[in-house]
């Protein structure tokens, strides 16, 4: 007995979203045209003019750690693959220099912006992991969108099963 088209046809479609999950931006090799990179990984989360090409971000967040920055050359071939959030990168932020757009342009849209009572402005948090603990980075933008301090926290998974 042959199986309805309508299943068929759901069983190619969670084959090709399993294959498409496969695709790591960190894996492309250097001097792809930018279309097949594209057409191997899917549109990016969002696309950036630089000097002297293009950066495809590519963000996991929200439920994810990563973020990939995918730079192309004048002429569209793949110069530059970064994993972004990570400890040191973060770290990196230039104090009193960076604002949103460079925040955007590098580590894409965060997790959340919150604001505080003891603050004067927005903050970004990002989801990261440090080795294999995951953590957060907490960017504090002043009200002009200037980034003015950067925290870390622990992402404390929630394991209270009750209580007894």
């Amino acid at each position: 007995m042959r199986p309805p088209r309508l299943l068929r046809g759901a069983a190619v479609l969670a084959l090709v979203a399993g294959l498409a999950a496969c695709a790591v931006p960190s894996r492309e090799p250097l001097g792809s045209p930018r279309d097949q990179v594209v057409a191997h990984l899917g549109p990016p989360t969002a696309v950036h003019t630089l000097p002297q090409g293009e950066r495809l971000l590519y963000s996991q967040l929200p439920a994810g750690t990563e973020v990939y920055n995918l730079d192309f050359d004048a002429a569209g071939r793949l110069v530059r693959t970064e994993q972004v959030l990570t400890q040191a990168r973060l770290e990196s932020i230039p104090l009193g220099q960076w604002t949103r757009a460079d925040l955007q342009r590098t580590f894409g849209p965060p997790l959340r912006v919150e604001r505080v009572a003891r603050w004067d402005g927005d903050i970004w948090t990002y989801r990261f992991k440090q080795g294999s603990d995951p953590r957060f980075a907490h960017v504090h933008l002043d009200p002009a969108g200037t980034v003015r301090r950067i925290g870390f926290t622990d992402d404390i998974p929630n394991t209270d099963k009750g209580r007894d």
